[in-house]
């Protein structure tokens, strides 16, 4: 049918007087526009009719896969494949008078083809990803990579099979050459080929996740893991920049991830005063009456005073010295304050650890720390909870005759 094209228009042009030359360029010119239009008129109606079929499809199917091969170009790029039929099964005919011109041009437009397929390929994967990271078990997955990695390998036969094409070698002798060149390539790929191992040992060691927050001090990154892809990491950090990781570095160099924090019950606070050393003292009978007063240690208070003092007379201790036999000191029972005042907060979780500690002393003072655990972690609250425990705990430290050390700076006129 179509072979009685060949010559359609050269016989017309002869008719009119034209050379046999002539007749045979404007045959090929005009066989080529309309060879063209039927291309991009095949094109226009195969992208209307298919995205209209997919449209129709995805508003009435449940599931958004459909509406995300829409969204990823993927009916369109499949349209394209009845242009490039045509072609391929007419540009012989329209190069039929210049056969040196068909060998190139084929090996053009199967090369094209080869894209083609690849960019299908793209759109659907691009959809697998999308779709991926709608599944809840699958957000945190790193699915960049994977894709990725498909891909190398898609465009690494593309390319193979694009070289045959070129060259007319076969695909035997073509992976041959290209494993003598691997040196080569390994130093090229070299970033790439981290990137994959990686990927892969952070996948099943489930080292890092998206949405996880990591540090990494070497790349000044503190922040929340929001994608994962072959070469690297992204982190948006608090302050809402963009620290770019490279992948390979999450398994050669150190790294923190909060995720345990976050899996657990609370947020750790492990934070201290430094208690002035001068103002630590034993506490007087006078002084124990003041602090009676204080209700969260007014058991605790009784009973150490019962304590102690049957412990002293039982012992005949001459308490006209304060320091002989046992006493209380202000120091340890503020610390004792403190740790009823913590273990009643309603921020705090009563299920892990709660210890108000004494560390060693300091050229500055004695430490005094808390360290327990927020129910709530997130940082703005975690940080309120923080600076309302120090307010109450700043605030009651005079009522204990305690003193918080500061650096004095004098200054000469």
């Amino acid at each position: 049918m179509f072979e009685n094209l060949r010559h359609y228009f050269y016989d017309y042009f002869i008719s009119l007087d034209f050379s046999e030359s002539s007749a045979t360029y404007l045959n090929m010119i005009v066989l080529l526009s309309i060879l063209v239009f039927f291309i991009f008129l095949s094109d226009f109606i195969t992208r209307k009719i298919l995205l209209q079929a997919f449209s129709n499809f995805a508003g009435k199917s449940k599931t958004n896969f459909d509406d995300l091969l829409i969204t990823h170009k993927a009916p369109r790029n499949i349209a394209h494949l009845v242009p490039l039929v045509i072609t391929l099964k007419l540009f012989p005919i329209v190069f039929y008078d210049f056969p040196s011109f068909e060998v190139p041009i084929e090996k053009l437009i199967k090369i094209y083809g080869v894209v083609l397929f690849i960019w299908i390929l793209r759109s659907v994967l691009k959809t697998f990803e999308s779709y991926f990271k709608t599944i809840p078990r699958l957000k945190d997955k790193p699915i960049d990579s994977y894709i990725q990695v498909v891909m190398l390998f898609v465009w690494i036969i593309g390319v193979a099979v694009s070289f045959v094409v070129i060259t007319d070698i076969s695909i035997i002798k073509f992976f041959t050459t290209l494993g003598a060149a691997s040196a080569i390539l390994l130093l090229i790929f070299k970033d790439t080929i981290l990137g994959f191992v990686a990927s892969i040992q952070v996948a099943v060691n489930d080292t890092i996740r998206i949405g996880d927050w990591i540090t990494m001090e070497k790349y000044g990154a503190d922040g929340d893991v929001i994608e994962i892809n072959l070469s690297t990491v992204q982190v948006q950090n608090f302050d809402k920049t963009i620290t770019n990781i490279p992948t390979y570095a999450l398994i050669s160099d150190a790294f923190k991830n909060w995720r345990g924090m976050s899996d657990s019950g609370g947020r750790r606070i492990k934070r201290a005063l430094i208690i002035r050393a001068t103002s630590v003292k034993y506490l007087t009978s006078d002084d124990i009456e003041k602090l009676k007063d204080i209700q969260l240690i007014t058991d605790y208070v009784n009973k150490r005073q019962s304590d102690i003092e049957s412990f002293n007379s039982s012992h005949n201790i001459d308490k006209s010295v304060l320091i002989n036999g046992r006493n209380l000191t202000n120091l340890g029972v503020f610390r004792k304050y403190i740790q009823a005042y913590i273990e009643n907060h309603s921020a705090i979780n009563k299920d892990m650890t709660i210890m108000t500690r004494q560390l060693a002393p300091s050229p500055e003072g004695i430490p005094l720390e808390i360290y327990a655990f927020s129910s709530d972690k997130r940082w703005e609250n975690y940080e309120y909870i923080i600076s309302d425990i120090f307010d109450h705990m700043l605030a009651a430290i005079p009522y204990f005759d305690l003193e918080i050390f500061e650096y004095d700076f004098k200054f000469k006129a």
